[in-house]
């Protein structure tokens, strides 16, 4: 169906514009056809559908309660419904596949890659699946090697966190935590935790292989949690081109200095700070050293960032705008979203921007949400 949206204030070449916007075949079109259909933007926002290239709430619908699960194609028909609310038209799911058992176990990944398989292409947005795969996760490589392979995966992750949950295993609170997530017993835990620490010899070697996988396949690569600049020029000689969530200032800003996006997540921005105490995205993302921000764990965060970051006075919306739509877009390798210029996919979302509050979207030319209030401006 072709749309002609009217009324609005359009981001266009980095300004709001009071412009038509017109959507045929999917993309962008420089004008409407006599036959499209109106929507009247009055008073609304028109802005290029959000880029999540790492959100992992998904993982509150598979498993509300520690221990309570639920099927992944029930979950998925969930997290769909919520990216669209959050006007999220591209969304790289943050798989965790992790050497843990429960919900991030190579089980759980096998069962969310079916599920994903049976609605991908029906799906009301684009729904593309982030790998984060544990370093010790020796005994899932080869399930990992084939999904890359097979076209499953679209970005590849460096996640380590053994040593960090062998550092906590004394302490019973830190302990319990970890327990519950995987549905064993603290002692059952803690013993698992300690076999699969003593084999991290083989980490390198697992890195390698699934790294070379990936730039074969010209899947984009990240690190995560950079503690020191050794850390990012480690994971740059093999092929990542990301820095994502650095945990030092200096880690940033060297991974800018190449020319590399960073990551850091807008519930950071939105809530004043990182809940583990590092640095402030906002203020990093002010002196252009963090240009990609994401979901994280709380998909609303990414439509209300931009807005805080506009407040804030340093970066005008347009800019702002950058940070979750076009930045994380080119960082993850899509050249053909992230902007409304004509040619580009219509992934398009209309914000009122006294919320902000999302009252419609579309994603590639068709519409797939429309709140109440959006109702009435159907034409």
């Amino acid at each position: 169906m072709e749309w002609l949206i009217s009324g609005g204030q359009v981001l266009r070449d980095g300004a709001m514009v009071a412009h038509p916007l017109a959507l045929a075949e999917g993309r962008i079109a420089p004008a409407a056809p006599m036959a499209a259909r109106q929507f009247d933007a009055a008073g609304l926002l028109v802005l290029p559908g959000l880029v999540d290239i790492h959100g992992d709430a998904h993982e509150r619908a598979l498993e509300p309660r520690p221990g309570v699960g639920f099927p992944p194609a029930i979950a998925l028909k969930d997290s769909i419904a919520q990216l669209l609310c959050s006007g999220i038209t591209t969304a790289f799911l943050g798989i965790t596949l992790s050497w843990e058992p429960g919900l991030r176990s190579l089980a759980m990944w096998r069962q969310l890659m079916l599920a994903l398989d049976a609605v991908r292409d029906t799906a009301p947005l684009d729904l593309r699946v982030h790998l984060r795969f544990e370093a010790d996760n020796l005994e899932a490589l080869e399930d990992a090697l084939a999904d890359i392979a097979a076209g499953r995966v679209h970005l590849l992750g460096f996640n380590d966190h053994t040593p960090s949950i062998l550092s906590k295993l004394e302490k019973p609170k830190e302990l319990a935590k970890y327990a519950g997530r995987s549905g064993l017993s603290s002692e059952a835990f803690a013993a698992l935790a300690r076999r699969i620490g003593a084999g991290r010899g083989e980490v390198p070697r697992t890195r390698a292989r699934i790294a070379a996988a990936a730039r074969e396949r010209r899947i984009p690569i990240l690190s995560h949690d950079d503690a020191e600049i050794a850390d990012r020029v480690h994971f740059r000689g093999l092929g990542a081109s990301i820095c994502e969530f650095p945990m030092q200032e200096a880690v940033a800003g060297e991974a800018r200095a190449h020319g590399e996006h960073v990551v850091m997540g807008a519930p950071n921005v939105v809530r004043g700070g990182s809940h583990l105490g590092w640095a402030s995205a906002a203020a990093l993302a002010e002196r252009g050293l963090v240009s990609v921000l994401a979901s994280d764990y709380h998909w609303p965060a990414l439509l209300a960032a931009p807005f805080v970051m506009a407040q804030r006075g340093v970066l005008d919306l347009p800019q702002a705008w950058d940070l979750v739509s076009r930045n994380p877009a080119l960082a993850a390798g899509l050249t053909d979203r992230g902007s409304l210029s004509p040619g580009a996919r219509a992934d398009v979302v209309a914000v009122d921007p006294a919320g902000p509050e999302v009252v419609a979207v579309w994603t590639a030319g068709r519409l797939s949400h429309l709140t109440q209030a959006g109702a009435p401006r159907l034409g």
